[in-house]
């Protein structure tokens, strides 16, 4: 038996798996394939970027496969860097292409995300032999498959359970090694997902998966000491909605209360399996959470830091500043509330790490177009952002987007206001961009300090992107070409709006452009013009001498 699995890629509100991401599904449809006696060796595995370039291997496995499966669903926007998800039309050819099982599944059951945020039905398919999952893509792959197969034709999609994805998780770790960016792959865990809230957000996916349903603290151990034995090192808990709430206890109210236990349980759980981990971040915090239970999120965040490494983000869904918006909207915090959230994420989290960011900062998550929506909500939305950057408060990241309406959500039929605004949000986005990010990241990264560990992604004419493997990572531009997939240090010598320049740290001034001595500390052009013509030099001393610059000798070498 010989099965496909093509990763059209997934963005949801609490999972990810863009590249170098790969998302818990993946793992889980090998797992299900493996414990329905497909061999490892039988189970072959494409990013649809990888797809895209392969015209001689990907196209033969396709047509033999027993069984094609494709994952994709965006259901929020999203901006990559090197990656483009996977089209309608692609979909279509690469079933086409078979003359297997032909199954789609993932977020796309929610809908299709288009240009421009607009959504199509998943049946825009029109390929009918297509086994389209409405519930779990991994659940439908295991139960057509193998011994006791049921008729894709008849199936009854269900929801796998924490039991099934507990087996398939470890029994699918293996897939990792089959992704392009291997071994530099960040796995994306899962702890629970679905909504434990008795209101929900009008425009949120993540109820659609029920409510709270928590993964076992010992199985998700379990999956990553699997992968960490096939060679993973980069780890991000982020799919669940919200961290604090990991086996959290209901007390009868809206939000349940934290269990510091549990989180401490699994932190130092994971160090013990995977010791030489070299990333190990977080996703998605729930401000009503710490709001409500500012002493026991506080206790959480503590053992995060301690057992985390740094440079990590708390994603708090704020969405807006406007009370009415929030009321309208059933969203987790008031404006108030949130600012308390960050303050205790700073107080605990703000202190520079070992890898040149802080250990841990907040980021915000903004949207526009809810229900309620005024001009004066762009308003609230800026003066509380103003008040974060005023009052010395550090956010890492601030994430505006406009709302994308899906089926079974209270926003669709509602998204009127994202039309209205659209001119309005532009402007307003800019304006943020520059008047809160710039002098924030500044702050958070002053000039001179060191970035450790970039990797360096693309290369685009005579400038290298890069960035940190982690969550939410900074995206670092060099000007100069390095090679891809190289790690180095870097120093920060100038400030985007979300972004930041940077040279190799130290630079080897003997044999470094013009383009990268320009950019060191207090030389300009003209100076690098002068310095490029005294070379080579022996040392320290010698450069001194000959250029009276000794205040830039901590960022060079020889």
């Amino acid at each position: 038996m010989r099965a496909v699995i093509i990763d059209g890629y997934v963005d949801e509100p609490a999972c990810f798996g863009v590249p170098p991401y790969i998302s818990p599904y993946i793992r889980y449809i090998a797992g299900a394939l493996r414990e329905k006696g497909f061999q490892e060796e039988n189970i072959s595995y494409f990013t649809i970027d990888h797809l895209r370039k392969d015209i001689t291997e990907a196209p033969i496995l396709i047509k033999r496969a027993d069984i094609v499966v494709v994952l994709a669903g965006m259901t929020v926007p999203g901006k990559y860097l090197r990656s483009t998800p996977i089209n309608i039309g692609e979909i279509e050819s690469i079933f086409s292409a078979t003359s297997g099982i032909k199954v789609l599944g993932g977020p796309i059951r929610l809908g299709f995300s288009l240009e421009g945020g607009k959504q199509a039905e998943c049946d825009i398919i029109t390929n009918t032999e297509v086994c389209i999952s409405r519930k779990d893509i991994e659940a439908l792959v295991f139960d057509i498959t193998g011994d006791n197969a049921q008729s894709p034709d008849g199936y009854n999609h269900r929801f796998r359970s924490v039991k099934e994805i507990g087996r398939w998780s470890t029994k699918g770790s293996f897939i990792i090694k089959k992704h392009p960016d291997y071994p530099n792959v960040m796995c994306e865990i899962e702890t629970y997902r679905g909504c434990g809230r008795k209101q929900h957000c009008s425009f949120c996916t993540e109820p659609s998966y029920g409510s709270s349903d928590y993964r076992p603290v010992k199985d998700v151990i379990s999956e990553i000491s699997e992968l960490y034995k096939h060679g993973a090192r980069f780890f991000r808990i982020g799919r669940q909605p919200d961290i604090l709430s990991y086996h959290a206890k209901d007390k009868g109210g809206e939000i349940p209360e934290p269990d510091p236990q549990a989180i401490l349980s699994l932190y130092k759980g994971i160090r013990n399996v995977a010791p030489d981990l070299k990333v190990l971040h977080m996703d998605n915090a729930n401000p009503g959470t710490i709001a409500t239970y500012p002493e026991l999120s506080r206790e959480i965040f503590k053992t995060i830091v301690k057992y985390h490494t740094s440079g990590d983000v708390a994603a708090l869904g704020m969405e807006s500043a406007d009370p009415e918006v929030v009321r309208a909207n059933g969203l987790k915090a008031m404006p108030d509330e949130i600012f308390e959230a960050i303050k205790i994420i700073n107080e605990v989290g703000r202190i520079r790490g070992t890898n040149g960011m802080p250990e841990i900062l907040p980021g915000i998550n903004i949207v526009h177009g809810l229900i309620g929506e005024s001009k004066k909500t762009f308003e609230l939305n800026f003066e509380f952002l103003k008040k974060v950057l005023d009052e010395d408060l550090l956010l890492r990241r601030i994430n505006i987007r406009q709302v994308m309406a899906f089926p079974g959500t209270r926003m669709y039929g509602n998204d009127e206001l994202v039309r209205k605004h659209k001119q309005i949000f532009l402007k307003y986005k800019e304006m943020i961009r520059k008047e809160i990010d710039l002098p924030m990241l500044k702050k958070i990264i002053p000039a001179g300090t060191v970035l450790k560990d970039v990797m360096c992604e693309i290369n685009s004419e005579r400038i290298c992107f890069g960035r940190q493997m982690g969550s939410y990572p900074l995206l670092v531009g060099i000007p100069a070409n390095q090679k891809s997939g190289e790690y180095i240090d870097v120093t920060v010598t100038r400030h985007g709006h979300r972004s930041i320049t940077g040279i190799p740290y130290p630079l080897n001034i003997n044999t470094a452009p013009i383009s990268l001595i320009q950019e060191i500390l207090g030389i300009g052009k003209k100076q690098a013009t002068i310095i490029n013509k005294e070379l080579p030099f022996k040392d320290a001393d010698d450069f001194a001498q000959r250029t009276g610059k000794k205040e830039i000798l901590p960022y060079i070498s020889f």
